[in-house]
């Protein structure tokens, strides 16, 4: 069942090629993760995580700087090059100002039916956020309704929230099996799970995922002699990365990302009205670094993760040029070496070959052997 996690990442345009073939559905694909995809499942959308290859390209540049983050460019290079052409539609809800660019070249370029920028509030901490939201998602539905022509009904939107918050709780109990001195699976393989997430039918997610939560405390590994990391920062999904990271006597048990912890960490809430209860999820989840100001509010939620995935050492990465973690960085590291678990900052670019990364890995683990010692 592992194995059907990574077919899905690495096979996820034919995946989505195939549900429209047999459902004769429209699919959508999103640009960031506080796009409430409840709504969506609620029209009988299937929405699709947009990612990158983590190859070179060169199309992106007479469309986005080059000083924009290399994750930015490899998104948008996969639109020009075709490879999301299945796609009946394509969102984002307002996050970064370089995914905003992405989302805008590509719906010049590469047109499609449905095209829809949510504004959601950067200011979640300010009160008038939560009602301002529900105003834009009442805006949104109707677009949604306008577009299937299909009415979209509460019980459909308690539908779309049932069919998200099983897979967020299913998703929560995988990742309480890293709590495990000996896990019975590798952060590789977690990482294959939740990104799966964002690209398949979570009908299908949840139902395989439920089969794997019986059988997977069963399973042995030999993992605890290895030392425990996390992983957060810039948006990463990337395999050869973290494969690297495990073959050298280390293990990745939780993560701080937008493709990993951060994409199904809170659940919605019932309270009588779905659209309210839905926009309150998205307000009060944990935020991206674009979300977290006036006050840092993810830097204790990172520090509560290290401290009960009992984390010996957290490796931060940045994808080049990403202005918000580039701000937000700094804090979390001196926030972590306060608890004495040590950082390792690394500066992520799909250009750069990956051996550089796996000689400064090396050296950190050494030294986290080293003070394991004493």
């Amino acid at each position: 069942m592992m194995e059907k996690f990574k077919e899905w990442y690495e096979k996820r345009h034919d995946y989505a090629q195939e549900w429209k073939n047999k459902t004769g559905g429209k699919v959508v694909g999103y640009f960031c993760t506080y796009v409430p995809e409840e709504i969506l499942y609620a029209a009988g959308v299937l929405p699709v995580r947009i990612l990158g290859s983590h190859e070179p390209q060169d199309v992106t540049e007479p469309h986005i700087f080059g000083m924009y983050c290399p994750f930015c460019r490899d998104c948008l290079a996969q639109g020009l090059k075709g490879k999301y052409d299945y796609l009946d539609g394509i969102m984002i809800a307002q996050s970064c100002l370089h995914i905003r660019q992405t989302y805008t070249s590509w719906k010049i370029h590469k047109p499609v039916d449905f095209s829809y920028y949510l504004p959601m509030p950067n200011n979640v901490q300010s009160k008038r956020s939560l009602p301002y939201l529900k105003g834009e998602l009442e805006v949104f539905k109707k677009a949604v309704e306008e577009w299937t022509g299909k009415t979209i009904t509460d019980d459909d939107l308690n539908k779309g929230i049932e069919i998200m918050n099983t897979s967020r709780a299913l998703t929560r109990k995988l990742y309480d099996l890293r709590k495990e001195s000996n896990p019975p699976l590798s952060g590789l393989e977690a990482m294959y799970a939740v990104v799966a997430s964002q690209m398949v039918d979570k009908k299908d997610y949840n139902e395989t995922l439920q089969e794997l939560l019986e059988k997977l405390p069963r399973r042995q590994l030999e993992n605890s002699s290895k030392i425990r990391l996390m992983i957060l920062g810039s948006e990463d999904d990337d395999t050869e990365f973290v494969e690297m990271v495990e073959s050298l006597g280390a293990i990745f048990v939780v993560d701080d990302h937008c493709t990993g912890s951060r994409y199904f960490w809170n659940e919605v809430s019932s309270n009588g009205n779905p659209l309210e209860a839905i926009a309150a999820r998205y307000v009060e989840r944990v935020p991206c670094p674009s979300k977290d100001w006036p006050e840092r509010t993810r830097i204790e939620h990172i520090k509560k993760l290290a401290q009960d995935w009992k984390v010996q050492g957290a490796v931060v990465i940045q994808q080049k040029f990403c202005d918000p973690h580039e701000l937000d960085i700094p804090a979390i590291i001196k926030s972590l070496k306060e608890e004495g678990i040590p950082a390792q900052f690394l500066e992520f670019d799909v250009t750069v070959p990956i051996g550089q990364f796996k000689t400064r890995v090396e050296a950190f683990l050494e030294m986290l052997g080293e003070e394991d010692l004493y």
